[in-house]
């Protein structure tokens, strides 16, 4: 399949992307909100002449954000555009920058949407994070000048065997892009194999190693937990979890309140739209559940809390001993397992880390990281941890260390860039 076939394609298929819209508008009413975005109408007044950045949601937004801040201090004069495609990274992106930056949902890949939006926008420089790729926004932009990076790129086996079926779509769109700035040596070769130019691909790692932690955080924990009266009770969280994990951390919290009936889960789960159901059902399974959005303290009682806001994720997880990453329990990828190392906690995940590969494997290889299959493994694990100081230490100094050791990714990207700029 060519492009021009993908999008006479796409716009037969225009009634089904309007059904889909409608059914996530009626899981999360915030969808069915400046919907004319999404064409390329009503994207209000943007600043030309700066660089557009593409986060298509939460994760690739909080990704973005240290790069982000760099180059808002090394270009002052040069607006920054953010796109993204979820309420929920819409939320994020506003919450990180406010107006600093000019923000607005990415269009269709249409070309005349992509056209219109780039026409407004002007930008010097596109910048993709991760592995968003829209064959007619980055045709339009390579029609107009416009050098394209695709940023922290991963490409996993599985991926690459997905987009070598389209091999005509795939191979032309990935020779258009100014320069692939891939994690490992192994996404690199995937990259070249698919039809990127060799030239234009280059290894700078990860730039999530490089996260920075407020140095307030913990000390905003700390005091939290004390006044919740909770520094001697073994804590743990569940993090960014999917539909089908929740019934297993509760099966496995249940196991851990037979031995430590003082124990206390955070449950995060990973889209606001669940944010009620997985409510419901903790009620349903008898356990004392506290809302983070309520506001209410946690007591003596309370057996869980529920994360249910946003921007919060990293001060949940100062607040326990022990951090679960989801996504991982079901074929989802896996999620950012490097924001609780950071944090000094022991990480634990399920086997589907595929969109982690690298780091996961770092993790492990170091002694990190454990991995666990069901309930019962998870509350063995987490119980072995809170009974093991030592075991504990060894694996919170193990991540800091793989932090420190792969850290630098971010000023490799921000070079590339900055040569990208300079050739404007």
């Amino acid at each position: 399949m060519n492009r021009t076939l993908y999008t006479l394609l796409f716009h037969l298929g225009l009634p089904l992307v309007a059904a889909r819209l409608a059914w996530r508008a009626w899981r999360a009413p915030a969808y069915a909100r400046r919907i004319r975005e999404r064409f390329a109408f009503g994207l209000g007044t943007l600043k030309p002449g700066g660089i557009w950045v593409h986060a298509v949601s939460v994760g690739e937004s909080i990704a973005a954000a240290p790069m982000v801040r760099a180059l808002q201090a090394r270009y002052p004069g040069l607006p920054i555009t953010i796109t993204c495609m979820t309420p929920t990274g819409s939320e994020r992106i506003q919450a990180l920058f406010g107006d600093s930056v000019q923000h607005c949902y990415l269009p269709y890949d249409l070309p005349w949407a992509a056209a219109r939006f780039l026409d407004r926008a002007r930008p010097k420089l596109a910048v993709i994070m991760e592995t968003e790729l829209w064959p007619n926004h980055i045709h339009q932009c390579a029609r107009r000048g416009i050098p394209v990076a695709l940023a922290n790129a991963r490409l996993s086996e599985r991926s690459a065997r997905g987009y070598a079926r389209f091999q005509k779509l795939t191979g032309p769109m990935l020779a258009e892009l100014s320069w692939i700035a891939v994690q490992t040596e192994a996404e690199a070769e995937r990259f070249r194999r698919l039809g990127a130019r060799p030239e234009c691909v280059g290894v700078t790692g990860s730039i999530k190693f490089d996260l920075h932690i407020d140095p307030n955080l913990t000390a905003r924990a700390l005091e939290l937990r004390v006044q919740w009266a909770t520094t001697q009770r073994p804590t743990w969280i569940a993090a960014s979890t999917h539909a089908g994990e929740d019934e297993v951390i509760l099966a496995a919290h249940r196991q851990l309140l037979h031995e430590r009936p003082d124990a206390l889960l955070i449950l995060v789960p990973r889209h606001p739209e669940r944010f009620d159901s997985v409510f419901e059902l903790c009620r349903r399974e008898g356990l004392v559940t506290v809302r983070r959005s309520s506001g209410a303290p946690v007591t003596g009682e309370t057996q869980m809390l529920l994360g249910d806001t946003m921007g919060e994720l990293l001060f949940l997880y100062a607040l326990v001993d022990v951090a679960f990453v989801g996504g991982s329990l079901v074929p989802n990828g896996g999620h950012n397992l490097l924001e609780p190392a950071a944090l000094g906690k022991p990480v634990l995940a399920g086997p589907h880390l595929f969109n982690f590969l690298e780091i996961s494997a770092q993790l492990r290889e170091a002694g990190a990281l454990l991995e666990v299959t069901d309930a019962g493994e998870l509350a063995t694990q987490v119980a072995g941890l809170w009974n093991d100081a030592a075991g504990t230490a060894a694996m919170r100094e193990a991540g800091l260390a793989v932090l420190r050791a792969n850290q630098g990714s971010l000023e490799r990207l921000l070079a590339g860039l900055s040569r990208l700029l300079g050739s404007r």
